[in-house]
């Protein structure tokens, strides 16, 4: 069977995860799934879509991506700011790609998903796209992120119904699992998380996450933070829709920034809606707000 050649896996669209450079060892590879039980979805195939921690940092979903988008969300030197979100709609897809010439076997294949079989299952079978190994899930995808014709045939379609379109990699179907408001990542400038954490109710009611090494909190810490430890991510990372609501804003702290601006990112893969990157860590609320806080 064929398969979509390099050229095509990276111009369709561009992965939604972060690259999550991890500073530690292959303690991390773990496999577990990116839409948690917080949403339920009655498509099969959505059970089989996953993400492997693999080489020390996140990979992206086998899907096609698009050269010509500038990434959204890149490596640690990323600012949270950038991707203060708009308020934008996102859709949860799954496809299925076939030759430009098989356009009968396309609308065969329609045929049969009308009458009742798994869109999943399918693509898993007939798909050219690396995604059928996923049951053809793509994730979570927003505006500027597929190519044009892809795009208008996904954030056209009607909830959950099948349809077609052709792009220059061959003919497709589509379905829209389900959408959501694009979610928010940005920085809180250790003055302003100070503030916050003088109101009893905030303290109560916000998420508090540092992601550093016991031994580091050991050193320095702030109150009412869960210490979540990088390093120990294969233990947490699996059950984290069962420790914190991705509903309730969430604050995410290291020692300069850099880890927990990692882990905010994925925290956005995950469905968190507001999410809040400590800019400088630690260090910077030690150094401009609370020197009584011992600096490492």
């Amino acid at each position: 069977m064929l398969r979509a050649s390099p050229t095509a896996l990276s111009s369709l669209r561009q992965s939604l995860l972060p690259t999550l450079s991890l500073s530690s060892s292959s303690s991390f590879l773990h496999t577990f799934s990116t839409f948690p039980s917080f949403c339920s979805f009655r498509s099969k195939s959505l059970q089989r879509n996953s993400v492997r921690l693999s080489s020390l940092c996140f990979g992206r979903l086998p899907s096609l991506m698009d050269p010509s988008c500038p990434r959204r969300i890149t490596r640690a030197s990323f600012s949270a700011a950038e991707s203060s979100s708009k308020g934008e709609i996102e859709l949860l897809l799954q496809h299925l790609l076939v030759k430009e010439d098989d356009l009968n076997l396309l609308l065969d294949i329609h045929h049969r998903v009308v009458r009742g079989e798994d869109l999943g299952d399918l693509a898993v079978e007939y798909s050219i796209c690396p995604s059928k190994e996923e049951g053809g899930m793509l994730g979570w995808v927003r505006k500027g992120q597929m190519v044009p014709e892809f795009e208008d045939a996904a954030f056209g379609a009607p909830l959950n119904k099948v349809v077609r379109c052709k792009t220059k990699f061959g003919w497709h179907l589509l379905q829209v699992l389900s959408e959501r408001e694009e979610s928010t990542l940005q920085d809180i400038p250790p003055s302003e998380l100070h503030v916050k954490m003088q109101d009893p109710q905030f303290v109560e009611e916000a998420q508090l996450i540092d992601v550093r090494e016991p031994e580091e909190v050991a050193q320095a810490s702030l109150p009412s933070f869960q210490v979540l430890p990088l390093r120990q991510f294969g233990s947490w990372g699996p059950e984290i829709m069962n420790k914190f609501d991705p509903l309730k804003d969430t604050y995410v702290m290291c020692h300069h920034g850099m880890r927990s601006l990692q882990v905010a990112k994925w925290l956005q893969t995950q469905g968190f809606r507001k999410v809040f990157n400590v800019a400088g860590g630690i260090h910077a609320y030690a150094t401009n707000v609370d020197q009584s806080i011992p600096t490492y």
